[in-house]
């Protein structure tokens, strides 16, 4: 069971991207089929400290985290509106009690939308504006779509206009709408509640048009 108190706002983010992601000036509009296996570093921002470590290592994108309540992510540098996106996304290590995802229409460290689950077969749609969580739609949820624990889950996202889907395993968990982000970069992030020690690798990234 999760705990009633699971925090929603409140992270300690990491600013992987840098000091700041100045987006606007940055990212570059890319083209759209994008493939990507990590068997190379590639185009991603990449940066780790005493609390987390995001690396490419054994052909896989690997983020761990050794302390608790952090968000710790890698961007990929585009400017992206409409598209698919599929990633196959592991847990490796670390308590169940955690949450792993994709980032979308990245502003900035502050401000983007999450798609995210949880070793413990939950998930979640949110926005960060100014660095606070705020679920769209439901707050956490279980599906029995979500393999649990130390397994692979597919994650797709479907961003169209306002319009954002979430499907995981291929199965639809949620659909909402927002206009707050219009556009923006993708990334791939993990987190800690509770405890530290949460390590998640993704894998065999795709991103296409919708």
């Amino acid at each position: 069971m999760k705990p009633t108190g699971r925090p929603t706002t409140g992270y300690g983010i990491l600013c992987l991207l840098g000091a700041v992601l100045l987006f606007s000036a940055c990212a570059q509009e890319s083209g759209l089929p994008w493939e990507e296996d990590f068997s190379a570093p590639g185009p991603w921002k990449l940066e780790s400290d005493a609390a987390a470590q995001v690396r490419i290592e054994d052909g896989a994108l690997r983020i761990s985290i050794t302390a608790s309540n952090q968000l710790a992510w890698a961007s990929a540098g585009k400017d992206l509106r409409d598209f698919r996106l599929t990633v196959e996304a592991s847990q490796v290590a670390g308590p169940d009690d955690n949450e792993y995802g994709v980032l979308v229409r990245m502003q900035d460290p502050r401000n983007f939308y999450a798609f995210s689950i949880s070793g413990d077969g939950y998930f979640l749609v949110s926005r960060f504006v100014d660095g606070t969580r705020q679920p769209l739609g439901t707050d956490w949820t279980p599906s029995e779509a979500i393999y649990s624990g130390t397994a692979t889950n597919t994650l797709e996202v479907l961003v169209q206009g306002n319009r954002l889907t979430f499907i995981v395993n291929g199965q639809p968990l949620a659909r909402v709408e927002d206009d707050r982000f219009s556009h923006g970069d993708i990334g791939l992030y993990a987190g800690s509640f509770y405890e530290g020690g949460v390590e998640v690798c993704f894998d065999n990234l795709r991103i296409t048009a919708p």
